[in-house]
């Protein structure tokens, strides 16, 4: 077992206090902030979460995946779901690389013709 996901959670919960005592207003914020992108009527709950695990999964948040597998597991995602999800997570990551590439590649272009002169 990689992890122990639900320990996880209740654990990382309950450090949380942490920085709430800390900064409370920067929590109230984020909170605040979390709360509106669950507004509105257009996507269900179920399609929310699993868009919030396919981000967690791309910026490396054993927090967030732990909290948005639970939420997704809640509104009713099923297994089939999580993996297109995470699929569409994998493609964004390896086309994210993709476009970078190609960036890295017009770079060493112009850094390579500025050396040639």
């Amino acid at each position: 077992m990689l992890n122990n996901w639900m320990e996880f959670l209740k654990t990382f919960r309950s450090k949380a206090v942490l920085l709430n005592d800390a900064n409370p207003a920067l929590v109230k914020g984020y909170k605040s902030l979390a709360g509106g992108a669950l507004q509105g009527n257009a996507l269900d709950a179920k399609t929310k979460e699993l868009i919030a695990l396919a981000v967690a999964v791309t910026t490396r948040c054993d927090g967030c995946i732990s909290s948005h597998v639970s939420a997704a597991v809640a509104a009713g995602a099923s297994r089939e779901e999580l993996g297109e999800a995470l699929g569409m997570a994998i493609s964004l990551n390896a086309g994210a690389a993709y476009v970078y590439s190609v960036r890295a590649m017009e770079a060493f272009d112009q850094f390579a013709q500025a050396d040639a002169r």
